[in-house]
């Protein structure tokens, strides 16, 4: 009975304890900003790979890069203080106390929990692996390979029950070596050895060795979110004043169209005329020649304009001519500082931040591919998304294109079945469309009064005989009314 009773009492105690979190995270310090980094030892390329995080080398050359999604760091501060806190953070992950032994061959349909697992040999992963967070968005999976470490063709991390990438570290002592199209998931630090990624790879996480190569292939690597790493948000958005609510926009220059062409939002010059548009297709104001509302519209570009150039920038995307080719982005103010070639495909990821706000400045035209697209992922919007060009821009044939382009001093041309999500205007240069449909983002109006402009203010006509009066005005909830 006593036995019982004991037995009763032991297992009501151990329901009401939380589930267990074997081991404690380490702290990457600066490293945590770094998706690929060795203390000593060269980072290269090969292939078109798609970065996100911070790259680099404390002793080496990072070499074969196109663009990428974070600032590259190679023998500089920023790579010798991430340098000593990468030999911390393997320090505390090297001294922790393992709880589990398992096999040497991961993976096959393997279910793990939290825990320190410790392997006294090298080791293989196999098929898929799955961590079980068991509820707990906090527990810790923590890896000690006393060897090297490899992956099979087409392996998988998978994370369930709230287990997160950056809660999940590998102590790797050797090469660690991932086969074509695996699916790797935490942090690896490879002590005294080489990290070496192919074709295909996919790296939730962060590659980091203490001395030794990282090579990859055509890969996808981006750093983890969550665990208290900061949520993007990028720059404070410009005011477009009145400006928002055109969606076709030259302050100097005609504006034409030719062909079929849909627009939402206002149509208009300040210097010249608006010709070819159908106000039939037109959910708008068309401002044929100008008026009160493209003068202020003018005022408003300028001041939009001013902001953005004086804008400083948080990532430098160093090969202009090679953007595009399905390069992600985060929210941050990026600069290009020579003319753009925009190929295939751009991802803005707002991270889950319908907020976030991206700024894309380039320091040169812009043109980009037949069929190129923006795309917008993970809560991006068209109306927190902005591109400033110096120089003339090009939209080819049937591409798709997010956000309002603020170009200075240069002519904008949208050819044949361009979709725009956003605005098109210009300072001063000619603006050309030619079939396409072009839609406002959501905001025009703000809370500024409505502009009206009626031309002419009064006519006299004799009864019976017709009259016709222009009237635009821009604004929100706004009527007509008609008195005589």
């Amino acid at each position: 009975m006593k036995n019982k009773l004991l037995l009763i009492i032991t297992a009501a105690t151990l329901w009401c304890f939380p589930v267990l979190n074997f081991g404690q995270a380490p702290s990457l310090g600066t490293a945590a900003g770094f998706v690929l980094f060795s203390s000593v030892g060269a980072v290269s390329n090969t292939g078109i790979s798609h970065v996100t995080g911070n790259t680099g080398t404390n002793s080496g050359s990072s070499t074969g890069f196109g663009n990428v999604n974070g600032v590259m760091h190679d023998n500089d501060g920023a790579s010798a203080l991430c340098s000593a806190d990468l030999l911390l953070a393997y320090n505390q992950l090297n001294s922790t106390v393992p709880a589990f032994f398992p096999a040497p061959l991961l993976g096959n349909g393997q279910i793990l929990n939290a825990g320190v697992y410790s392997i006294a040999s090298p080791a293989t992963l196999n098929l898929g692996l799955t961590l079980d967070g068991q509820g707990n968005p906090n527990a810790v999976f923590i890896f000690q390979i006393q060897g090297a470490f490899s992956t099979n063709a087409s392996s998988k991390i998978y994370l369930v029950n709230g287990a997160l990438a950056c809660n999940v570290f590998w102590k790797v002592e050797g090469l660690v070596s991932m086969a074509p199209a695996t699916t790797m998931r935490g942090t690896i630090i490879a002590n005294n050895a080489a990290i070496n990624m192919s074709t295909g790879d996919t790296l939730e996480g962060r590659a980091l060795s203490t001395a030794g190569a990282i090579t990859l292939d055509g890969v996808l690597a981006y750093t983890p979110i969550g665990c208290g790493s900061p949520v993007l948000t990028g720059p404070p958005a410009p005011s477009l004043g009145s400006a928002e609510c055109y969606t076709i926009f030259s302050t100097d220059g005609p504006v034409t169209n030719v062909g079929v062409t849909y627009v939402t939002g206002d149509v208009g010059t300040n210097n010249g005329s608006a010709t070819g548009f159908n106000p039939l297709f037109v959910t708008g104001a068309i401002h044929t020649v100008p008026d009160a509302s493209t003068a202020l519209c003018a005022t408003d570009l300028q001041v939009a304009y001013n902001y953005l150039n004086t804008l400083l920038y948080d990532i430098e995307l160093l090969y202009p001519v090679q953007f595009g080719n399905n390069l992600v982005l985060t929210p941050h103010t990026y600069l290009m500082n020579a003319a753009v070639t925009f190929t295939d495909t751009l991802f803005l990821n707002a991270q889950g931040n319908p907020n976030a706000v991206f700024v894309i400045k380039i320091n040169g035209a812009l043109t980009t591919s037949t069929y190129s697209n923006v795309r917008m992922i993970n809560g991006t919007q068209s109306k927190n998304v902005f591109w400033m060009v110096e120089g003339a821009v090009s939209i080819n044939d049937y591409s798709v294109f997010c956000g309002t382009i603020v170009c200075n001093n240069g002519a904008m041309n949208l050819a044949t079945g361009v979709y725009l999500n956003g605005r098109a205007l210009t300072t001063t240069g000619a603006l050309g469309t030619a079939a396409i449909t072009a839609i406002m983002p959501p905001g025009c109006g703000g809370t500024s009064a409505p502009l009206i402009a009626s031309e002419p203010a009064n006519q006299i006509t004799c009864e019976n005989n017709s009259v016709s009066f222009s009237v635009t005005a821009t604004g929100t909830g706004i009527t007509y009314q008609w008195r005589k």
